[in-house]
């Protein structure tokens, strides 16, 4: 298992407004095609501001890589990205594989 752990960094206000939105639109489109997320998550008050973290949990990379792909060719996920995209900042992405030790499966 793999577990794809995404940042955003979101412009200064506008965190209610892609929360908002994401729920509404991103979130949904997202479940079509990747399934549950592992986690979804806001910084708030320590550390970096405005920022929101997500994980989403793939068998290997070619299940990751096919569903992403899937998703990327939904026109309604396209259309989210039009309205989402000016929001952002940056965006960070790290695969993350389990320790030896540890399973999250």
């Amino acid at each position: 298992m793999i577990l794809d752990h995404r940042t955003y960094q979101l412009r200064p206000d506008s965190l209610a407004a892609f929360l908002e939105l994401y729920g509404r639109e991103g979130l949904p489109i997202q479940k079509r095609h990747l399934g549950e997320p592992f986690g979804w998550f806001v910084s708030q008050d320590i550390g970096p501001l405005n920022q929101v973290v997500h994980m989403w949990k793939y068998r290997d990379l070619a299940d990751r890589e096919q569903r992403r792909a899937g998703l990327a060719a939904d026109p309604d996920w396209q259309a989210y990205l039009k309205k989402a995209s000016p929001l952002l900042v940056t965006m960070e992405n790290k695969i993350l594989r389990p320790a030896p030790f540890f399973d999250f499966a």
